[in-house]
């Protein structure tokens, strides 16, 4: 399932606005064709960043989620703000060698080669009840190793959610059929670029 909060579903609200518009496009980052999504400027406008908080406190509040598991780095500033927001822990899922603890790993595959995930052995418990927060989605394959991190943890993952998502459809195919929240859908550069 993929539920894209544009505005036609929530009757044009207007926090939405507000939250594409502070984030700013930089044409060609890292790379030429790319046109990188800049959260950093949706930081900077503490309307806009606790509008986006808002709206994912709003959702989850209510879903019975004990643990909201943020990707590094990004996903770390939305989801601890969202777990303090419904009354649940934080638990972060990181690169290799940041966790000092006895940890557990997912490989997962990117475009330009492979990564990793880990997370803290005993940080989830089972059968607890977990969302995924990440500022962007654009293959899932990330998102895919996150799941399967948590679920060997022992965890029921619940739901995946970003602030912006590609809306192609086979993002979801990867995420073994959790749904995918997003907010926005990436924006174009001012200029045409």
């Amino acid at each position: 399932m993929f539920v894209l909060e544009n505005g036609a579903k929530k009757g044009e609200d207007p926090r939405l606005q507000a939250i594409s518009q502070a984030i700013r496009v930089v044409p060609h980052f890292p790379k030429q064709g790319i046109m990188f999504q800049d959260i950093t400027t949706l930081l900077l406008d503490h309307n806009a960043f606790k509008h986006a908080v808002d709206i994912f406190v709003d959702r989850y509040r209510d879903m019975d989620i004990s643990v909201v598991a943020g990707v590094e780095a990004r996903g770390f500033i939305f989801g601890s703000s969202i777990a303090l927001g419904i009354g649940a822990k934080f638990v972060p899922l990181c690169k290799p060698g940041k966790l000092p603890g006895e940890v557990i790993s997912e490989k997962y595959v990117l475009e330009y080669g492979t990564d990793c995930l880990e997370l803290h052995v005993g940080a989830v418990q089972s059968s607890e009840r977990v969302i995924i927060i990440d500022d962007l989605v654009a293959t899932g394959g990330t998102l895919s190793a996150a799941i399967r991190l948590l679920e060997v943890a022992g965890a029921e993952v619940v739901e995946c959610a970003c602030v912006i998502g590609l809306s192609d459809l086979k993002v979801g195919s990867k995420l073994n059929g959790k749904p995918l929240y997003i907010l926005l859908e990436p924006r174009q550069a001012e200029n045409g670029y």
